[in-house]
């Protein structure tokens, strides 16, 4: 997850909520998002299907879909983790985080979040493209070529939604829909800037398609330590005085109750 660059909706760095974002307790009172009906986890993650996760940075895989992910823990599910950049343009121009310290710090952070998500080393398939973070969208053939190697019929393939409003996001959400449709697999769209940018009531999301994955408290409790193994993300950085990446207002809209999905 990387503060939205391009591709973004008009309404991804400002608009009626200022640039703090859509606060949650907006969300909280839309009537849109208490409509959506809930799906259960094994409606979405059947027991005999392959679980894979096309992760544009790492910490996507756990914002958008840590809860479900806990829950395919759970149930000792095998996982590949797809990770499409290693982030490595989350501190532009901090003598304190080169790209290069960024790309190793920000792969073990997901390996540990990963680990408080539930999972042991061995159940998790990590698979790292390293395409240059920001510049995803010009790299897209060789996602194509990879995804289209990689899905098989049947498979359940979690990605951002293609229109989350940062231009990775929505690259690699597009890339990974035609290739989930080309493998007959079954696509699993989540949200993650959306929550920033979109109104509480907001037609430009695909309300229709939505459905609201319940997480127990056991199930949050990891997400939330997860969301904490993030730590490049979530501190101030001295050496150019620029704030977290992870404020906590953001954070407080990833980790409701609920996972929002698009089908």
């Amino acid at each position: 997850m990387r503060t939205p660059l391009a591709a973004a909706p008009a309404s991804a760095n400002a608009g009626a909520f200022g640039i703090a974002g859509t606060p949650l307790h907006a969300w909280q009172a839309s009537q849109a998002l208490a409509a959506v009906p809930p799906i259960s986890l094994a409606e979405l993650i059947p027991s005999q299907s392959r679980v894979i996760v096309v992760a544009p940075h790492p910490d996507d895989e756990n914002l958008g879909c840590g809860g479900l992910l806990a829950g395919v823990a759970e149930r000792n599910h095998k996982l590949t983790v797809v990770a499409v950049t290693d982030g490595e343009g989350s501190h532009p121009q901090s003598p304190l985080w080169s790209a290069d310290r960024l790309r190793a710090t920000r792969r073990q952070e997901s390996r540990n979040a990963m680990a408080r998500l539930g999972f042991a080393d061995a159940q998790v398939d990590w698979q790292h493209l390293a395409l240059p973070d920001g510049q995803v969208a010009a790299h897209l053939d060789r996602l194509r070529r990879y995804l289209d190697a990689l899905l098989r019929p049947g498979d359940r393939v979690l990605s951002t939604w293609r229109r989350d409003g940062h231009c990775d996001h929505e690259a690699v959400g597009a890339a990974t829909a035609e290739c989930a449709r080309r493998a007959q697999a079954q696509l699993i769209e989540v949200p993650v800037w959306a929550w920033h940018w979109a109104a509480p009531e907001d037609s430009r999301l695909p309300w229709s398609r939505a459905r609201k994955l319940p997480l127990s408290e056991a199930q949050l409790a990891r997400k939330t330590c997860a969301a904490q193994a993030h730590r490049s993300q979530l501190q101030p950085d001295p050496s150019t005085g620029a704030p977290p990446v992870l404020a906590a207002a953001t954070l407080a809209r990833l980790l409701q109750p609920f996972e929002l999905v698009f089908l």
